[in-house]
């Protein structure tokens, strides 16, 4: 005959789901996941329809693009590895997003046609230059054993 569990063994069973899993997460993933289809999507349209007119703003989507799709895949992924792969994929967009942000902002002349981050990402509302801070931020709560150890 076995005892009925006891209230706090019944409520030990049930951890807070993977910070991945919840709210946050799940949004923060869709929207890196939104980013990499249309960043990607524009740029391969553009590359095959007029790469000669603005090769550097199109590579520099293209590179975008691959951003947002290593960055949602690390998001989804358990580890201290794919944690690593996601705070480098939130930095490196954080340096390029401010960096070509910049850049178009000194030398518009330099880019005949804008890329996802011109104008600090002006072009999709600004959420390319909200997006790496809200992603470091998100990092910084994610589970323990996902982090590295200190």
């Amino acid at each position: 005959m076995s005892a009925a569990p006891t209230p706090s063994a019944a409520g030990a069973g049930r951890a807070k789901p993977p910070a991945r899993r919840r709210a946050m997460g799940q949004v923060l993933i869709a929207a890196y996941a939104v980013f990499a289809v249309s960043a990607g999507a524009r740029a391969f349209s553009q590359i095959v329809t007029q790469f000669e007119v603005a090769p550097v703003a199109y590579l520099l989507s293209v590179l975008a693009a691959l951003v947002y799709l290593v960055a949602t895949l690390a998001f989804r992924k358990p580890g201290r590895t794919w944690f690593r792969v996601a705070l480098a994929a939130c930095l490196f967009e954080l340096v390029g997003v401010l960096g070509v942000g910049l850049w178009t902002t000194l030398h518009p002349e330099l880019f005949a046609d804008a890329t996802v981050w011109s104008h600090f990402g002006s072009g999709y509302g600004y959420v390319p230059l909200v997006l790496p801070f809200v992603g470091l931020a998100w990092l910084k709560h994610v589970e323990p054993e996902t982090r590295p150890r200190a």
